[in-house]
């Protein structure tokens, strides 16, 4: 077995609504198999994993797949259960899955798999495919080993708990949540101008200078003083001598802490004799240079959080220990508490597994044990002297014993640290108490505070730590911009340009990802074909952003999924027949399919087609709440009034007039032809994209006076939509470019230019050459019907050997019964453009199709008309 192709689809896709990994897995000597054949890989394979015989088949039952084993399953869905079963055993739980074949190849098949982490499921299926031929072939595989190796893979890739708890709230509230990168626990939360960033528990909102004290204990204690808070006296030093003397000037048992660590790191509590402070200094010193010698605080470890301003919630922090049984040591003992589920190595599970090093026996040692010692039933052994959950404590929740005095202690120590989100550790002999009577205080102000004891507490009402966080970073908000995503076959650019410019004029920061590059309030940021995952995600991640909108490919959706979990409005302008044969899209219905992501990805509304039956067939499917929208063409179109007399709303045209209805109203918007974009009306696929816009602006918010506005307003030209019908003037020849690459677009510009002229219309065309012979076909007909001349030339060839494509393109031209003199051959583009040229004379229209960019039309008129050529690149070149 073997991987042939793989893919992350990283959002919404053609499978599912989450993340799933997409491999094509080729079978091999496996492909006309099943388990049925093989009597002893069932048997070994549940013994080495026996979880799987709690799988389900697809839709079936619990335990159906051992059933499905016995009977013969195929080797594709072996694959497709175990790599979701070991990504269950490295701690990720994914459900989804899915296994189909790939047309044509016999011996290959898509398996598709959730995962959480692209590293582990990876890793997973790599094993998958290890293992199964290995059980079929009856050789030895190191499985034991293997899994070891997976879960140390998916615990370098885990989100920290506390951090998952933020995130987790975030997600609950609707906020969608983008890791940055699998091996940090930085997230962006939101989008655009309302993201906020979150790694651990801090905050975009956090100071850096704040973080900064908080790790310096001395100055969080000078600035807790000067606020009057109640702190333990005592003072720096940077020597075992200076450390005596200062603990003889107290007076008391103190405490000694390295100056600048977390997580209870280096501390040592009630030190007495000269010998103890002597080791508890040198403790600290492994964490600091400068050491914290302070009077010990009597009583018991409690920690507040404060987020936002507020008490979040509150714990009574017990130190890591165990419970004599009078037959068990304290190793002994240690040990069945370690193997307690809720225990984990660092902070990935609710608890972290007791360590028994040389602080673990000091503490020990001063109740009069050592790890051998068997305590007495029923006698608690402390093993730390602090109790700090990282070195496994546990957790009480004291919330509601919180006197209101305490909490504004609290409130102001956070305040005066500069946190939003701060963890103040306390001593005291009774939390429900207030400090002042029990001679409690603050011992420390925490950054980045861990929150798992609030979340989990091992007694007490859990609380929400997380939302609280979230609470604080969002308010109300849902940290969402308006999002409109635009897919189809034709005239995805230009819908996208109309409605992004519409939006732009209102004042909003808009961004915009299309076919051209990425752009932020019209400016370019990244050229080229920007219609997938990474472009989306470059607009949604802009930290000025008020409104993005997403020009949504096939490619994209197919590649990657969508960079978005949901958008508020969706729009499919048209299926026709275009990349078939492509990614296992053979079939219009499956280019539907693909398209119909972007529709099911709307919350808001979904605008429609009315006249193509791909489109309307999508409507069955929306969202529940989902408005539907249509636009149309035609005033008559049996689904625009059917959708209207139920009291929907939609865009149509009529008498040149876009109209704007809701069944009872219609309203005028204005005369499609004092749109630029229409080119007086004769363009009317620009006609279609505009009333595709002013629906997708509507079911935005917009007003129509503003969607009137962007409509008037927006030019295209070679400058503001490039290779999208830009007309220029060569000779008084009007000569038209266009990107034009299947036969929907061809026979469409061909319409337009014979509105434009009473002369003749020359089509100079091309395709890119991955598409299959007989569209290629089909498109030179569609071509030889369409223009009055022909010249075929070759764009990108893809694969293809030269002359292969233009030779499709001919044959299917020829197959138009036209004339064979019209047809000509001129492989090179400059070529093909200045033969076109010659057969036209004023007044007539070419039509340059399949253009890759302007270059090629001034290249191929600089040699004879230099001077229209720097005109053509002064109209089109992009202002600095």
């Amino acid at each position: 077995m073997k991987i042939t192709k793989l893919r992350y689809l990283r959002g919404a896709n053609l499978y599912a609504a989450h993340p799933c990994l997409l491999a094509t897995i080729d079978l091999q000597q496996l492909k006309n198999a099943s388990t049925a054949d093989l009597p002893d890989f069932g048997g070994g394979l549940l013994a080495l994993m026996p979880s799987l015989r709690k799988r389900e088949r697809a839709g079936g039952r619990p335990g159906g797949f051992v059933e499905r084993l016995e009977q013969g399953a195929h080797f594709a869905d072996v694959v497709k259960h175990v790599t979701m079963e070991l990504q269950q055993l490295a701690g990720h739980q994914v459900v989804f899955s899915h296994v189909g074949e790939v047309r044509g190849q016999d011996s290959c098949y898509n398996v598709v798999c959730a995962y959480v982490s692209e590293r582990t499921v990876t890793a997973a299926l790599e094993m998958a495919l290890e293992l199964v031929p290995a059980l079929a072939s009856r050789q030895p595989y190191a499985y034991a080993d293997k899994l070891a190796q997976l879960r140390r893979l998916a615990q370098r890739s885990a989100v920290g708990t506390s951090t998952g708890a933020v995130v987790g709230a975030a997600q609950r509230r609707g906020i969608p949540a983008h890791r940055i990168t699998e091996s940090a626990n930085l997230f962006q939360l939101g989008w655009g101008s309302k993201q906020k960033r979150l790694q651990a528990t801090m905050t975009g909102a956090t100071s850096h200078i704040a973080v900064g004290l908080a790790s310096d204990k001395h100055l969080t204690k000078a600035l807790l003083e000067e606020a009057g808070l109640p702190v333990p006296q005592g003072e720096t030093v940077t020597d075992i001598e200076e450390a005596r003397q200062v603990a003889r000037r107290l007076h008391c048992a103190v405490t000694i802490k390295p100056l600048d660590a977390n997580q209870g790191k280096g501390v040592t509590t009630i030190c007495n004799s000269d010998e103890e402070i002597a080791a508890a200094f040198e403790h600290a010193r492994q964490y600091s240079r400068h050491v914290i010698v302070e009077r010990h605080l009597k009583g018991r470890d409690y920690r507040v959080l404060v987020a936002g301003g507020a008490i979040a919630a509150a714990s009574y922090r017990r130190p890591p220990l165990v419970t004599g049984d009078g037959a068990s040591t304290i190793r002994e003992l240690v040990e069945v508490e370690n193997r307690n589920p809720a225990r984990g190595e660092g902070h990935s599970n609710i608890l972290t597994r007791i360590t028994l090093d040389d602080h673990a026996l000091a503490a020990a040692s001063k109740q009069g044990f050592d790890f051998d010692s068997v305590p007495p039933a029923g006698v608690e052994v402390e093993l730390r002297g602090n109790a700090n959950l990282s070195t496994g404590g546990t957790a009480e929740d004291v919330t509601d014993l919180l006197p209101a005095s305490t909490a504004r202690i609290c409130i102001r120590a956070a305040s005066s640290i500069g946190l939003d989100v701060a963890g103040i550790d306390i001593i005291c002999e009774d939390i429900s108490q207030p400090l002042a009577e029990q001679g409690g205080g603050i011992i420390e102000v925490n950054a980045a505070p861990g929150i798992r004891m609030h979340q989990y507490p091992s007694r007490g009402t859990p609380r929400d730590a997380g939302d609280a966080i979230v609470e604080a970073m969002f308010g109300d908000s849902d940290g969402r911009i308006p999002v409109v995503a635009i897919t189809g076959t034709n005239g995805k650019t230009t819908t996208t340009r109309l409605i992004a410019h519409a939006a732009g004029l209102t004042g909003l920061h808009t961004g915009m990802s299309t076919t051209e590059g990425v752009y932020i309030d019209g400016v370019l940021l990244e050229q080229g074909d920007c219609t997938g995952y990474h472009s989306a995600r470059m607009v949604l991640s802009a930290p000025e952003v008020e409104f993005a909108v997403l020009e949504t490919a096939r490619g994209g959706i197919l590649k990657r999924g969508l960079a978005f979990d949901r958008c508020d409005v969706g729009v499919v302008l048209n299926v026709t027949e275009d990349h078939l044969g492509m990614d296992g899209v053979d079939t219009l219905q499956d280019l539907a399919r693909v398209k119909q992501v972007v529709a099911n990805a709307a919350a808001g509304a979904v605008v429609l087609n009315a006249e193509d039956p791909l489109c309307v067939a999508m409507a069955a499917q929306l969202r529940s709440g989902v408005e539907l929208l249509y636009f149309s063409l035609d005033a008559e179109n049996p689904e625009l009034l059917r959708h209207l007399e139920q009291g929907g709303r939609a865009v149509y045209l009529q008498d040149s007039m876009a109209i704007l209805a809701d069944g009872e109203r219609h309203q005028m918007l204005l005369d499609v032809r004092r749109m630029p974009v229409t080119l007086s009306g004769a363009a009317r696929y620009n006609v279609a994209n505009a009333l595709a816009a002013a629906a997708a602006l509507t079911a935005a918010g917009f007003t129509p006076e503003q969607v009137v506005q962007g409509l008037a307003s927006f030019v295209s030209d070679g400058r503001s939509n490039p290779l999208r019908s830009n007309i220029f003037d060569v000779n008084g020849i009007k000569v038209v470019v266009d990107f034009a690459h299947n036969g929907a677009a061809y026979m469409a510009l061909s319409e337009m230019a014979r509105g434009m002229t009473a002369g003749k219309v020359v089509g100079v065309v091309s395709v890119p050459g991955d598409r299959r012979d007989e569209d290629l076909v089909q498109i030179g007909k569609v071509c030889a019907a369409g223009f009055d001349d022909l010249v075929i030339y070759e764009s990108e060839n893809r694969g293809r050997a030269q002359g292969e494509t233009a030779r499709l393109l001919t044959n299917g031209a020829r197959s138009a019964d036209v004339d064979t003199g019209r047809l000509h051959c001129k492989l090179d583009v400059h070529r093909a453009i200045r033969f076109g040229l010659g057969m036209c004379k004023p007044g007539d229209v070419l039509v340059f199709g399949c253009g890759s960019s302007m270059s090629e039309l001034i290249e191929a008129l600089r040699p004879e008309m230099p001077a229209i050529a720097e005109r053509i690149a002064s109209e089109t070149e992009t202002p600095a």
